[in-house]
């Protein structure tokens, strides 16, 4: 702690050269936590690149710090009949270029989204049953599902909207370059260089409330005490994952203001569950290839992997209590949990009698890949799986990267094993269930971030009749039977819910958002 606070002003100056240090009250600069990998909102379903997005773009609808449902560039919705969806848009909204916001721009959005090319995490799934979009007037959409979607609102609050000429013709270079970077949101894009900064301005032609601020710098700084360091100087306003270690501390500090909620996001094992051989980083007990076997599909390997790890552990002694032990794919307080789903215990042992069942008394090599800059203490929980699964008799080796190469090669299916999370955007488990369990299927959605390919056709079924249920109620107990069925086959294994925490300077003001949004035009200045 004595080294942050001593860290020499001209250190962090010269870090944050260029970003204003002594701000304006007018200009905000946001320390955030990983980089954004693409200006694209269509193109990596990433929190990072979500959240950005959302200041410069919107949804036909729109979410509050607890994932409800509010207008957005629709100002009303409603069911014609159990297949058709009615959306009012509002009128008055301008593009940032000054050009009106019409029905035509959310049609065009709308059959972008699956045909982005190369995305390393689609967001087709929220369009995929969508099977005819209309619009009768320039204030009207029309939307036609083959089967009832109850949570087709849902999923309009993540498809970001764009201009019609921009939705029809940009590519992805075109946005991170700037020249596709039109929205309606509150503010205009001004600047990107990647790996270092995104720049805003206020847009005072926004149809809603105005932000605070004239300008927003929104630094990426993944180091944590860097982060903090330059919070604690007052070159940065506002950061977000305030490092575990830091919370208490900063707390304590009557110059700044502390707000956390538990997240959405599940941090889970993804397992290599498909290739019934040769998978790429799995090797026989003495280091030979696996050319016959690959114990990552035996749901009892799976099983054995998760009551090999010790959750308490890591919750109490890496995440310093910042954290929730998790054995299912959202807190119990989501919609489509259930309550039968427990967290697993450690059970060493009884982990080894069933790798022993499974027919690998001896166990076997792994090695374990994932980002080292992208969740909180991500490389230090990869650290602590590898030793906890080691000590069953899965020798496991670790191997670490930034976020931009993990999620590039987990895509192609690079790896066995991987640390990742999950943010349900949904506010409900159809996300993790569809995106990361469902059976891969680039025509339906399904399974666009299943790295692990595991498939259940069971499983499927569960998750299918789920999300057409129109009944809350039914619907919330299929999704819960869907989640069980999930975890018996340890489609992936379930690590913890992360608890997001922001911190700000005392003049500032930010509501924790269980979707780990960092929002520019949700900061306030107090008065």
């Amino acid at each position: 702690m004595r080294i942050l606070k001593r860290t020499s002003r001209a250190l962090i100056a010269a870090l944050f050269a260029g970003s204003a240090l002594f701000a304006s009250a007018a200009e905000l600069t946001i320390g955030l936590s990983a980089p954004i990998t693409s200006l694209d909102p269509h193109y990596h379903n990433l929190t990072p690149n979500n959240a950005l997005s959302l200041n410069v773009f919107e949804d036909l609808l729109s979410t509050d710090e607890f994932q409800n449902i509010k207008p957005g560039l629709a100002e009303s919705w409603r069911n014609l009949d159990p297949l058709t969806y009615e959306f009012k848009l509002r009128k008055g909204v301008k593009w940032h270029d000054g050009s009106p916001f019409v029905a035509a721009d959310v049609l065009a959005s709308l059959k972008r989204v699956p045909n982005v090319p190369n995305s390393p995490a689609s967001f087709a799934v929220f369009v995929r049953s969508i099977v005819e979009a209309t619009a009768p007037d320039e204030h009207t959409v029309i939307l036609k599902t083959a089967a009832p979607n109850p949570g087709l609102a849902s999923d309009m609050t993540s498809v970001r909207i764009l201009p019609k000429a921009i939705a029809e013709s940009a590519t992805t270079e075109e946005f991170n370059s700037g020249k596709a970077m039109i929205g309606t949101g509150p503010f205009k894009f001004a600047e990107y260089k990647p790996g270092d900064r995104v720049v805003l301005v206020r847009n005072d032609q926004y149809w809603g409330e105005k932000p605070d601020w004239t300008r927003v710098q929104m630094r990426m700084v993944a180091n944590n005490a860097t982060r903090v360091a330059a919070l604690l100087a007052g070159d940065l306003q506002m950061i977000e994952n305030v490092p575990t270690s830091d919370v208490k501390r900063l707390m304590g500090d009557k110059n700044l203001a502390v707000a956390q909620v538990v997240s959405n996001r599940l941090i889970y094992l993804h397992m290599d569950s498909n290739r019934t051989q040769n998978s790429p980083f799995v090797r026989t007990a003495d280091g030979k290839p696996m050319e016959n076997a690959n114990p990552l599909t035996d749901p009892r390997v799976r099983r054995a992997m998760s009551m090999a790890i010790n959750r308490e552990a890591i919750v109490d002694r890496i995440m310093e209590t910042v954290a929730l032990p998790a054995g299912q794919l959202l807190a119990e307080q989501f919609f489509g949990t259930s309550k039968n789903l427990k967290v697993d215990k450690y059970d060493p042992e009884g982990a080894k009698k069933l790798l022993a069942q499974a027919g690998y008394p001896n166990g076997f090599q792994l090695t374990l890949h994932s980002p080292n800059n992208r969740y909180i203490n991500d490389e230090k929980i990869a650290q602590a799986i590898a030793q906890f699964l080691t000590r069953v008799g899965i020798v496991t080796k670790l191997e670490t990267m930034p976020s931009n190469i993990f999620f590039t090669r987990a895509s192609k299916l690079e790896f066995s094993t991987i640390l990742a999370g999950w943010g349900a955007s949904s506010g409900d488990t159809s996300s993790p269930l569809r995106s990361l369990l469902g059976t891969f299927d680039a025509k339906t959605g399904f399974g666009a971030a299943n790295r692990g390919r595991f498939s259940n056709a069971e499983l499927d079924a569960l998750i299918a009749a789920a999300v057409v249920e129109i009944d809350t109620e039914k619907r919330r107990a299929k999704l819960a039977q869907a989640s069980e069925k999930a975890i018996e086959q340890m489609g992936l294994i379930p690590l913890h819910y992360e608890v997001s925490v922001w911190a700000t300077k005392s003049n500032v003001t930010y509501v924790a958002r269980a979707d780990q949004y960092t929002l520019a035009q949700e900061a306030k200045l107090k008065k």
